[in-house]
């Protein structure tokens, strides 16, 4: 049997090749990861939760259902983690939140089954911002999530526990979810591949919502052929979610490795302005070259109305959340305070205690602009300018395949940098918003390193429900390069 290192260093195609073969099995592989999640996630708290009896029963099903050849699947018998707000049944599902600390699911999410089915082994549940909310994983209950490149660094958010746990290679994939960029900046910040597929390409069924028009599943991986594995897996119609499109779901694996001879890309100039890093736009200009050289043609696109994109984004997310936390009243389940003297400081002081800061204050801006006087001043005027930014893509795509830039302005900074400065934090996400309130699917992969020994990541943008093409796109540069099979020394 190979060394437990070396099956955590393993592609997913290395991975199921090798337990299908009889290399290792399950249970081997298993071990492996719950091992190494040992050893190093107390320096990154990139779990909320380690399911360590449930994975290894589920191997241990799963190595008798490979021998009596009743699965074969790209994923069975591959480990992998799910961020805290996907309901996992009998498993706490959290959302980094006091709110839920002691919630443990009933049921299980559309992902979560789809995941069972192929085989997978769930090792544990993510650390993440509370309820999504957050561009660099410090708005836990369960404390900050630290970047495996520098642990003085964020890792991103939300999805910054999933990102974390990839990168240091403590499980092959983690699915996260992007509201607002919450898998594509992590993503960038730790050097992996990360995909948001189109609005409506994945089930939100038991996903705790953030904002319900936003919020997308995607999965993240070292290489956009992992994720290729992983969007197969999970995408697909599911009835009991009233967004999720009925649409046929592609071989994604299959699409890779098409010639991008003719491939025409966008660059949007209103993407590489003066708030961007310098380091950042060099190493985009690099990676433009390199396609350039694949055979691929650059064009320059416009996105005028994506200057007002954070702005829109704010009114809306913070509208949508605020109407999607009222459940969560002391009541039915979450946090209770304790001798409420009525109803309303049950109410109250529930409320108040069980949500954090952020989360707080994004209630109170989205319950603002909800009210009367004011809903048609934000939310409807937020809900028009949407649409001219969705407008401004659909016309670059009249031009272009594809859209190329940065995921985000800089790379990761400093744990407790801005956390006194909310709108210096919300800014972070003004290269990746734009998509989610279009509902185009965007990407993050490696392209590479700042001085300072930190990743940069691009974004990759596609048209709807051309993920496909994206990850072809991906997936050749990755096989020119090799920024995404890079480790962090500390967890090599």
């Amino acid at each position: 049997m190979p060394q437990a290192d070396s099956i955590t260093s393993l592609s997913l195609r290395n991975l199921q090749q090798g337990i299908q073969g009889g290399r290792f099995s399950v249970m081997d592989v298993t071990e492996a990861y719950l091992a190494r999640i040992d050893r190093h996630d107390g320096t990154l708290n990139t779990f909320i939760t380690v399911t360590q009896e449930a994975a290894r029963a589920g191997a241990v099903e799963t190595d008798n259902r490979i021998r009596r050849g009743e699965l074969s699947g790209a994923l069975a018998g591959v480990p992998y983690a799910l961020k805290d707000l996907f309901c996992t049944e009998g498993v706490l599902t959290s959302c980094a939140s006091k709110m839920l600390a002691d919630f443990i699911a009933p049921y299980d999410a559309h992902v979560t089954e789809k995941l069972k089915a192929a085989g997978g082994v769930l090792l544990g549940k993510n650390n993440m911002d509370e309820y999504a909310m957050g561009s660099s994983n410090e708005n836990s209950h369960f404390g900050p999530v630290r970047n495996p490149w520098n642990t003085d660094c964020v890792p991103g958010g939300s999805s910054g526990g999933g990102a974390a746990a990839v990168a240091a290679r403590l499980t092959p994939f983690a699915l996260g979810t992007d509201t607002g960029g919450s898998i594509r900046q992590p993503a960038s910040f730790c050097g992996i591949t990360g995909i948001k597929p189109t609005y409506g390409r994945i089930s939100r069924y038991g996903m705790v919502a953030f904002a319900s028009s936003l919020d997308q599943c995607g999965p993240m991986a070292v290489s956009a052929e992992d994720c290729a594995v992983v969007l197969g897996a999970v995408a697909g119609f599911d009835a009991r979610d009233s967004t999720c499109a009925n649409r046929p779901v592609p071989d994604y694996v299959a699409g890779l490795g098409q010639s991008l001879e003719g491939l025409k890309i966008g660059l949007p100039q209103e993407f590489f302005s003066t708030g961007l890093d310098s380091e950042v736009a060099a190493a985009i200009d690099g990676a433009v070259k390199a396609y350039e050289r694949l055979g691929a043609v650059v064009k320059s696109v416009s996105l005028p109305n994506s200057r007002l994109a954070i702005p829109v984004y704010y009114v809306v997310a913070m509208a949508e959340c605020s109407s999607n936390l009222s459940r969560f009243d002391g009541v039915r389940f979450g946090h209770r305070c304790e001798n409420p003297q009525d109803l309303r400081d049950l109410y109250e002081r529930s409320r108040w205690e069980g949500f954090g800061d952020e989360v707080k204050r994004r209630i109170m801006i989205g319950t603002y602009a909800l009210s009367a006087g004011y809903y048609d001043a934000y939310y409807l005027k937020a809900q028009q300018v949407r649409r001219l930014i969705q407008q401004d893509f659909v016309e670059a795509f009249k031009a272009v395949d594809v859209i190329m830039g940065p995921a985000c302005p800089s790379t990761a900074f400093e744990l407790g940098a801005k956390t006194d400065d909310p709108v210096a934090m919300y800014l972070e996400d003004i290269y990746t918003v734009p998509l989610n309130l279009a509902g185009l699917p965007g990407m993050s992969f490696p392209i590479g390193f700042s001085a300072a020994g930190r990743p940069i990541g691009m974004q990759l943008i596609g048209h709807y429900f051309d993920e496909a093409r994206m990850l072809n796109v991906a997936h050749q540069y990755q096989q020119h390069t090799d920024w995404h099979t890079r480790v962090p020394v500390q967890f090599a």
